[in-house]
């Protein structure tokens, strides 16, 4: 193993402590771009979860007792850790996850600023005087929910923990965080930051484990107060549907389908290029990447051949190797769907204008693809890919494609090009979608919501939305004698 191999050994976070849990249970990490086994992550018992609610409900009211001023300067000083560490918690983040590390870096970088925009933020969690009847004074306060039970996936490895845990800890809620197995020690990375920036112990508590056993057993606990979830629509809807038994307010970011409308005015080359840098990002493995693309007829060739160049002109490989510009896909599974999908798109009539193969027999690679002229019921047009194949579609009226890109159930992000400021406000006013970006395919960021309508989930995380999601409002009705 080289010193850029090197794996830091994963282990939950209980109360203040590193451990290996009670469990004896262990499942092994894979490093995607080779394959092989560099780790194991251990699994919480029941047991540990029980230590690791107990700590976030006995933590709970010193946290929130400290105000937004006093969680403030460790919120900050959680931020400067791992700015300082980013290049080694990057390192660890591709070794998990695969991305290139620059973007991982970047992504560090940039998650971390939701720790100082949050710590901000709640300084400004403003509550109101309300004018009522004489002698009485009517206001609305806002108070932390209590401990929150979070629900992280794999695809960032870094911003995703961040998400959850910036607004909640801002707003003075404490958590247990059920993080992905497959990317484990990017959290303990984080998580470690935060111990050392001086979080007091049970202020957050970080488990692995079994995802049926995990969510269940946490969610029925009547000590937790809120559930978080990022991941799947299905998966979302069990986990939904556990809170909703026991009326738990829950914030669920789901998956989407992201389509893309190349409007006959847009530059063609222009559109191509943006959507290319959006679609193959992350090998695609984005909730939010353009998913679908809906191009005018007379764009429709131009745009086809410069998203094919796009895509060629990608370096493809290992994430730690200097020039790659595409990881590897996340584990097996995603490869599998991405062969099916691009099968059964070529079997009813798409043309294959570029890959369509997996790279090799060593890791989990996959050739950034792009098929034209794809049908509506192919899988790939009703299924989020999340993988770097792109189909294309061309359409000759604004109102059809409006129709066809509202036509499934997912309604997360959205994107347009025109150089019609009419048409623009035409598509936002059209999309049903949360997340609307015009002539770009720009990610989230901290001073905006980002959230979906449909299956796509529901509540808000970034901007004041997301630190109030961890708030419930008091009226306060006081009868002045």
């Amino acid at each position: 193993m080289t010193p850029s191999e090197h794996y830091p050994a994963p282990r939950l976070f209980l109360d203040g402590e590193w451990t290996d849990g009670t469990s004896g249970r262990r499942q092994p990490v894979l490093n995607p771009a080779t394959g092989r086994v560099i780790g194991e992550v251990p699994h919480a018992s029941a047991a540990d979860l029980d230590r690791a609610v107990a700590a976030a409900a006995r933590a709970f009211p010193a946290w929130a007792a400290l105000g937004a001023g006093g969680r403030g300067p460790i919120l900050h000083r959680a931020e400067a850790l791992i700015r300082e560490r980013a290049a080694e918690i990057a390192r660890i983040a591709t070794l998990e996850q695969g991305k290139p590390v620059a973007e991982s870096r970047a992504e560090v970088m940039r998650a971390a600023g939701t720790l100082s925009y949050y710590a901000e933020e709640a300084r400004r969690a403003y509550g109101r005087i309300i004018p009522g009847d004489p002698g009485t004074l009517l206001t609305v306060r806002h108070a932390p929910v209590g401990p929150v039970a979070a629900f992280v996936p794999w695809n960032f490895p870094a911003g995703g923990p961040l998400r959850k845990l910036s607004p909640a800890l801002a707003a003075g809620c404490t958590l247990v965080i059920k993080y992905s197995e497959e990317t484990p020690a990017t959290a303990c990375a984080i998580i470690r930051a935060l111990e050392v920036a001086g979080l007091p112990p049970g202020v957050v508590n970080l488990v692995f484990g079994d995802p049926p056993m995990i969510s269940q057993t946490l969610i029925a606990d009547p000590r937790i107060r809120m559930v978080a979830f990022t991941g799947s629509v299905p998966v979302g809807k069990q986990i939904a549907g556990l809170a909703a038994q026991v009326m738990k307010p829950s914030l669920m970011e789901l998956g989407g389908h992201a389509p893309v409308i190349v409007c006959a005015d847009a530059d063609p080359v222009l559109a191509a290029r943006r959507s290319a840098a959006g679609k193959f990002a992350n090998a695609g493995q984005v909730c939010t990447a353009p998913s679908r693309f809906l191009v005018h007829e007379t764009l429709f060739d131009r745009f086809a051949e410069a998203v094919v160049a796009e895509a060629r002109a990608l370096r493809v490989g290992n994430g730690l190797a200097d020039g790659v510009t595409m990881g590897p896909m996340a584990n097996p599974r995603r490869i599998e769907a991405m062969e099916r999908m691009v099968a059964d798109a070529l079997a009813r009539g798409a043309r294959l204008l570029t890959g369509g193969k997996r790279i090799g027999n060593e890791g989990f690679f996959f050739e950034p693809t792009v098929l034209a002229d794809v049908p509506p019921e192919a899988e790939i047009m009703q299924v989020e890919p999340f993988g770097p194949v792109a189909p294309l579609r061309r359409f000759a009226d604004l109102d059809a494609a409006m129709a066809e890109a509202n036509a499934t159930p997912y309604g997360l992000a959205a994107y347009g090009f025109t150089r019609s400021a009419a048409t623009a406000e035409r598509l936002v006013a059209g999309f049903e979608a949360g997340i609307l970006s015009i002539n770009h395919t720009g990610g989230s960021v901290h001073e905006a919501p980002s959230g979906g309508v449909k299956e796509s989930g529901h509540g808000r995380e970034g901007g004041p939305e997301g630190l109030h999601s961890y708030l419930y409002a008091k009226r306060v009705s006081h009868r002045l004698e």
